[in-house]
């Protein structure tokens, strides 16, 4: 998610999927305004044309999870999980009609888990390593196929090696870019807006 990707949504060019300015207008209507920015959604759109089963933490209002199934072939799945009861009732509403190959689960991101392993699994909060104090990260091997891709947004772009956040190493970044069940790159989207893609070794 990031600052204002709702409002970037609402106020760009307006050649949105359908879904997508729906899911944007949701979260206008709600005030949530941490909708993931249109260059991440295109991202998700091309990334998604290549997956089977596709999983999601932070539906939000569903601004990512409409640019997902925007891009999804017929047959695949896609599952996405909220803890905010407001924005997953009002996800889950917005994707009703695409039920059961869309879902959206009331949930600690945790519970993406019981749903894989994906093909694609999108993580929001990046910067956190989607882990709380004394809790472990996200693992990849858990969650993904082998060959399948994990990204993890909520980044700027980084001018080095290592990455540097406030002065100081950017551990949460290098915990994905050398984890050792994944092969990760930074790709950056925009001046101030950088995403995380791994893909999970065949043999970690």
């Amino acid at each position: 998610m990031s600052l204002d990707g709702t409002r970037a949504h609402l106020t760009g060019p307006g050649d949105l999927p359908p879904l997508v300015e729906r899911a944007a207008r949701t979260a206008r209507h709600l005030d949530f305004p941490w909708s993931c920015r249109p260059e991440h959604g295109r991202l998700l759109r091309a990334l998604a044309a290549g997956a089977r089963r596709i999983g999601e933490t932070g539906t939000g209002c569903g601004v990512g999870l409409a640019w997902l199934v925007s891009g999804m072939p017929a047959g695949a799945r896609a599952v996405s999980v909220e803890r905010d009861p407001a924005r997953a009732a009002a996800a889950t509403a917005l994707f009703a009609h695409l039920a059961p190959a869309v879902t959206v689960e009331c949930a600690d991101w945790t519970a993406i888990a019981g749903h894989g392993p994906f093909d694609l699994l999108v993580l929001d909060g990046g910067g956190q390593g989607k882990a709380g104090p004394g809790d472990p990260p996200a693992d990849p091997v858990e969650l993904l196929r082998p060959g399948g891709l994990l990204v993890i947004d909520d980044f700027t772009p980084s001018g080095g090696r290592p990455p540097v956040h406030g002065g100081r190493p950017d551990e949460a970044r290098l915990h994905w870019l050398d984890h050792p069940a994944l092969r990760t790159v930074e790709v950056p989207l925009a001046p101030d807006l950088a995403v995380l893609i791994g893909t999970r070794r065949t043999a970690a």
